[in-house]
Protein backbone atom coordinates (compact mmCIF):
# COMPACT_ATOMS: atom_id res chain seq x y z
CA UNK A 1 0.00 0.00 0.00
CA UNK A 2 1.29 3.44 -0.89
CA UNK A 3 1.83 6.09 1.74
CA UNK A 4 -0.21 9.20 2.32
CA UNK A 5 0.01 12.10 -0.13
CA UNK A 6 0.29 15.87 -0.13
CA UNK A 7 -0.93 18.19 -2.88
CA UNK A 8 2.33 20.13 -2.94
CA UNK A 9 4.15 17.12 -4.40
CA UNK A 10 1.29 16.02 -6.63
CA UNK A 11 0.78 16.53 -10.32
CA UNK A 12 -2.01 17.42 -12.70
CA UNK A 13 -5.39 18.27 -11.21
CA UNK A 14 -4.19 17.19 -7.76
CA UNK A 15 -1.57 19.93 -7.27
CA UNK A 16 -4.00 22.93 -7.16
CA UNK A 17 -5.51 21.44 -4.00
CA UNK A 18 -2.55 23.05 -2.24
CA UNK A 19 -4.41 26.35 -2.65
CA UNK A 20 -7.21 24.95 -0.47
CA UNK A 21 -4.69 24.07 2.24
CA UNK A 22 -3.36 27.62 2.45
CA UNK A 23 -6.83 29.16 2.40
CA UNK A 24 -7.77 26.92 5.33
CA UNK A 25 -4.58 27.93 7.17
CA UNK A 26 -5.59 31.60 6.84
CA UNK A 27 -9.14 30.80 7.98
CA UNK A 28 -8.03 28.79 11.03
CA UNK A 29 -5.47 31.43 12.07
CA UNK A 30 -8.02 34.24 11.75
CA UNK A 31 -10.75 32.28 13.55
CA UNK A 32 -8.25 31.31 16.26
CA UNK A 33 -7.17 34.92 16.80
CA UNK A 34 -10.79 36.01 17.17
CA UNK A 35 -11.32 33.54 20.01
CA UNK A 36 -8.98 35.60 22.19
CA UNK A 37 -11.28 38.63 22.19
CA UNK A 38 -14.08 39.22 24.68
CA UNK A 39 -16.52 39.98 21.87
CA UNK A 40 -15.91 36.58 20.26
CA UNK A 41 -16.08 34.76 23.60
CA UNK A 42 -19.46 36.34 24.26
CA UNK A 43 -20.61 35.62 20.72
CA UNK A 44 -19.88 31.90 20.81
CA UNK A 45 -21.22 31.29 24.32
CA UNK A 46 -24.75 30.56 23.06
CA UNK A 47 -23.42 27.92 20.66
CA UNK A 48 -21.29 26.20 23.30
CA UNK A 49 -24.06 26.18 25.90
CA UNK A 50 -26.51 24.47 23.54
CA UNK A 51 -24.09 22.03 21.92
CA UNK A 52 -24.31 18.36 22.85
CA UNK A 53 -20.70 18.02 21.69
CA UNK A 54 -18.80 20.86 23.38
CA UNK A 55 -21.03 22.15 26.20
CA UNK A 56 -18.48 20.62 28.60
CA UNK A 57 -16.15 23.51 27.69
CA UNK A 58 -18.20 25.72 30.01
CA UNK A 59 -16.10 24.35 32.90
CA UNK A 60 -13.39 26.76 31.69
CA UNK A 61 -15.66 29.81 31.97
CA UNK A 62 -16.61 32.28 29.25
CA UNK A 63 -13.09 33.30 28.25
CA UNK A 64 -11.54 29.89 28.91
CA UNK A 65 -13.86 28.02 26.56
CA UNK A 66 -13.03 30.51 23.80
CA UNK A 67 -9.30 30.16 24.53
CA UNK A 68 -9.52 26.36 24.24
CA UNK A 69 -11.20 26.68 20.86
CA UNK A 70 -8.70 29.32 19.73
CA UNK A 71 -5.75 27.12 20.65
CA UNK A 72 -7.37 24.17 18.84
CA UNK A 73 -7.77 26.31 15.72
CA UNK A 74 -4.11 27.38 15.91
CA UNK A 75 -3.08 23.71 16.25
CA UNK A 76 -5.13 22.79 13.17
CA UNK A 77 -3.52 25.66 11.22
CA UNK A 78 -0.06 24.49 12.31
CA UNK A 79 -0.84 20.90 11.28
CA UNK A 80 -2.03 22.09 7.88
CA UNK A 81 1.16 24.12 7.41
CA UNK A 82 3.32 21.14 8.45
CA UNK A 83 1.12 19.00 6.22
CA UNK A 84 2.55 20.72 3.18
CA UNK A 85 5.73 18.75 3.99
CA UNK A 86 4.39 15.68 5.79
CA UNK A 87 1.38 13.74 4.49
CA UNK A 88 0.45 12.27 7.89
CA UNK A 89 0.18 15.76 9.36
CA UNK A 90 -1.79 16.83 6.30
CA UNK A 91 -4.31 14.07 6.91
CA UNK A 92 -4.46 14.77 10.65
CA UNK A 93 -4.91 18.53 10.24
CA UNK A 94 -7.60 18.18 7.59
CA UNK A 95 -9.42 15.52 9.64
CA UNK A 96 -9.37 17.79 12.70
CA UNK A 97 -10.67 20.60 10.49
CA UNK A 98 -13.52 18.35 9.36
CA UNK A 99 -14.43 17.62 12.98
CA UNK A 100 -14.29 21.33 13.85
CA UNK A 101 -16.68 22.29 11.08
CA UNK A 102 -18.95 19.31 11.73
CA UNK A 103 -19.38 20.58 15.30
CA UNK A 104 -19.91 24.19 14.23
CA UNK A 105 -22.34 23.07 11.52
CA UNK A 106 -24.31 21.26 14.24
CA UNK A 107 -24.87 24.64 15.95
CA UNK A 108 -27.22 25.40 13.07
CA UNK A 109 -29.54 22.75 14.51
CA UNK A 110 -28.79 22.90 18.25
CA UNK A 111 -28.90 26.64 18.92
CA UNK A 112 -32.44 27.78 19.68
CA UNK A 113 -33.86 30.42 17.38
CA UNK A 114 -31.37 29.98 14.54
CA UNK A 115 -33.75 28.06 12.29
CA UNK A 116 -37.51 28.22 12.14
CA UNK A 117 -39.14 25.23 10.48
CA UNK A 118 -42.70 25.52 9.19
CA UNK A 119 -45.14 24.06 6.71
CA UNK A 120 -45.63 27.47 5.09
CA UNK A 121 -44.29 28.72 1.78
CA UNK A 122 -40.95 29.27 3.54
CA UNK A 123 -40.32 25.81 5.08
CA UNK A 124 -36.87 26.65 6.42
CA UNK A 125 -35.92 30.16 7.45
CA UNK A 126 -32.84 31.19 9.37
CA UNK A 127 -31.66 34.42 10.90
CA UNK A 128 -28.26 36.13 10.51
CA UNK A 129 -26.71 33.66 12.94
CA UNK A 130 -27.95 30.83 10.75
CA UNK A 131 -26.50 32.49 7.67
CA UNK A 132 -23.17 32.81 9.50
CA UNK A 133 -23.21 29.11 10.43
CA UNK A 134 -24.39 27.89 7.04
CA UNK A 135 -20.99 28.64 5.44
CA UNK A 136 -19.39 25.99 7.64
CA UNK A 137 -20.77 23.24 5.39
CA UNK A 138 -18.49 24.56 2.63
CA UNK A 139 -15.48 24.71 4.95
CA UNK A 140 -16.26 21.17 6.12
CA UNK A 141 -16.23 20.02 2.50
CA UNK A 142 -12.91 21.78 1.80
CA UNK A 143 -11.33 19.95 4.73
CA UNK A 144 -12.89 16.69 3.51
CA UNK A 145 -11.34 17.18 0.06
CA UNK A 146 -7.93 17.81 1.66
CA UNK A 147 -8.33 14.74 3.85
CA UNK A 148 -9.37 12.47 0.98
CA UNK A 149 -6.53 13.82 -1.18
CA UNK A 150 -4.09 12.84 1.58
CA UNK A 151 -5.10 9.20 1.47
CA UNK A 152 -3.21 6.69 -0.66
CA UNK A 153 -4.63 6.11 -4.12
CA UNK A 154 -5.10 2.46 -3.20
CA UNK A 155 -7.62 3.60 -0.56
CA UNK A 156 -9.41 6.31 -2.51
CA UNK A 157 -9.57 7.07 -6.21
CA UNK A 158 -9.87 10.88 -5.86
CA UNK A 159 -7.20 11.94 -8.28
CA UNK A 160 -5.54 10.80 -11.46
CA UNK A 161 -1.90 9.91 -11.24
Amino acid sequence: MQGLNIAETGAGSYRPLAILRWVMVVIFVSFGMQKFTLQSAQGIAQFITNSPFISWLSVFGLRGEAYVLGVAEFVIAALLVAGSFNPILSALGSFMGMMTFAVTWSFFFTTPGVVRWSLSTDPMAWNLTGEFLFKDIVLLCVCAVLFLASLPSSVIRLRAR
